[in-house]
């Protein structure tokens, strides 16, 4: 049995989280941090960095990515793709351990109101894929 590549501390996200609890850091059953290793230390980075604005963090300004910018944007196509454009560059500049498979933005189909932006990447160290999705809040079309 080998160690883990990547560990992290385990986080339930407030945004993506809600079933597994109340937001902020998971104790373990020992009353110890828990932590998440490998694939699920990654995919938490991920959604952290997408849901991270730039300037956030006091030590790493440029950390974060730009979709919040698109909060309440017309749900169009140039809209979709500046959603594309953001995500792909903060990927790339800032979560070196995945490569896109794919990345899409569209209509959310229960709701007009969201963007819907799916990622798909592949860890590159065990070769594991994953998918990804974050809503962005949007202008239905004549409704602000």
């Amino acid at each position: 049995m080998s160690l883990p590549r990547y560990r992290a501390l385990a986080l339930n996200h407030p945004d993506f989280d809600a079933a597994f609890g109340p937001a902020g850091l998971r104790v373990a059953p020992g009353g110890r941090l828990a932590t998440v290793s490998d694939a699920a230390s990654i995919r938490q980075a991920v959604l952290l960095l997408l849901s991270t604005r730039p300037g956030e963090r006091v030590n790493r300004p440029e950390y974060g990515c730009y979709l919040f910018r698109l909060a309440f944007a017309p749900n169009d196509d140039t809209t979709a793709g500046l959603a594309i454009h953001y995500v792909a560059r903060a990927v790339e500049r800032w979560e070196k351990r995945i490569a896109v498979l794919s990345l899409d933005a569209a209509q959310a189909p229960e709701d007009p109101a969201l963007l819907e932006v799916r990622l798909r990447y592949r860890v590159r160290a065990s070769g594991q894929e994953d998918e990804i999705a974050v809503a962005v809040p949007v202008e239905i079309r004549g409704v602000p």
